[in-house]
């Protein structure tokens, strides 16, 4: 985390200072200086122009140390504020969050299954509500990050064919295009588990691992990809798309993908085909025994299937960890995250590192948190595309 001295680098210092800030807390200038390696009068120059755009806040001098007393800087929570709208399978979540990330306001929508002719309003009313939540202090939203899955249309018979003709129409929908001429603010977009894994790397697990393969284990289960502490995508956006990953011939789960075997989904079914409410699979009443005819079966199933996508992704990846979270029941999850351990200890590791498995710290609202961080990242954090950029004349000294 390091700075420049040079002229054309005042967006990127500025960055970098926030991000000094955001990782170690309140902090006086010296100290801001040397964890930058920026010189004290660039620091003091960012540092002023920060409090001045809102995004800095003082706190109380800090007295009975050697020489002058010291004025920690922090981030100001109401420096600038994000959307997050998350448009999944069986619902739409939208967000706010501040400058440090936390979530102020938050707004949901439950369908069966994604009608385009459901959801779209939806959005519309969703982004109207906060807005009207924020109030004047809109005015400071910097961007909305949209998240949903790659291909919404995808997989539409495992929800029943009524679902999976109404959500063929989702192929010819830009939904991208379709956000950002609701809003002038700027429309970020990544695939939902992709944005799930921003959130838990900038807010969970990530602050500790840095090569992890996530799990989000949702009405379908997916994932994503941390390298080094940076997100991978991939040329097409879609780098840890676990859900996809096949069963090959031979095996108990002969020609099925993972999101096949591991998702909500197929508890879902279970529970609807006796007259049971689907949604106890995001309550923790679901542990009950009385439901163990539904949720034991399940279990065994997504424990070995997703043992065996494990390893896979281990012997290609080399990982440090296995960060598993999701929209069902906590509970729910736990018992999933223990079962796949058992799991693991009787799979074959010669060879290869056995990833250690670690439950995630953010929990269902992942998605569209992570959403809501995407364009507070774009804005304020150090990208190395602001050199390209320069050379383009869109950065000035």
């Amino acid at each position: 985390m390091r700075g420049s001295n040079h002229n054309g680098m005042r967006q990127f210092n500025e960055r970098t200072v926030l991000r000094a800030i955001r990782h170690n807390g309140a902090i006086p200038k010296a100290d801001l200086a040397r964890l930058t390696q920026l010189s004290t009068q660039t620091v003091s120059i960012i540092v002023n122009r920060l409090l001045e755009d809102g995004l800095l806040l003082k706190q109380d001098r800090i007295r009975g140390k050697i020489g002058q007393p010291s004025i920690p800087l922090s981030l100001n929570p109401d420096g600038a504020y994000s959307v997050g709208l998350q448009v999944g399978r069986r619902n739409l979540e939208v967000v706010v969050c501040d400058f440090l990330g936390q979530v102020r306001h938050s707004w949901q929508h439950n369908y069966p299954y994604p009608s385009p002719a459901e959801v779209i309003p939806k959005i519309q009313e969703g982004l109207n509500h906060m807005q009207a939540a924020l109030g004047e202090a809109w005015s400071r939203c910097v961007g909305i990050g949209l998240s949903a899955p790659l291909a919404m249309h995808a997989w539409g018979d495992l929800m029943g064919a009524e679902a999976s003709s109404v959500m063929a129409a989702w192929e010819d929908i830009d939904l991208v295009h379709l956000v950002q001429a609701m809003t002038p603010l700027p429309v970020e977009f990544a695939k939902d588990t992709t944005a799930a894994c921003v959130a838990e790397l900038v807010q969970g697990q990530g602050r500790d691992l840095p090569n992890f393969l996530y799990v989000y284990v949702g009405t379908f289960i997916g994932g994503g990809l941390v390298l080094d502490g940076h997100i991978v995508n991939g040329p097409r956006g879609n780098a840890g798309a676990i859900g996809s990953l096949p069963f090959a011939n031979g095996q108990a789960y002969a020609n099925k993908q993972l999101l096949e075997l591991a998702s909500g989904w197929q508890l879902e079914q279970s529970l609807m085909a006796v007259g049971l409410d689907p949604l106890l699979v995001g309550q923790d009443e679901i542990m009950n025994q009385a439901y163990d005819t539904h949720t034991q079966p399940w279990l065994a199933q997504a424990a070995q299937s997703l043992a065996l996508a494990i390893t896979s992704a281990a012997a290609l990846l080399d990982l440090d960890a296995v960060v598993v979270d999701g929209s069902i029941s906590p509970a729910l999850l736990r018992a999933l995250m223990q079962q796949t351990e058992k799991a693991l200890g009787l799979v074959r590791f010669d060879g290869i590192h056995a990833p250690t498995l670690v439950a995630g710290k953010v929990g269902s609202m992942a998605r569209a948190l992570g959403g809501a961080l995407l364009p507070l990242h774009a804005q304020f954090f150090p990208d190395k595309d602001i050199f390209l950029k320069q050379d383009a004349g869109t950065l000035s000294p």
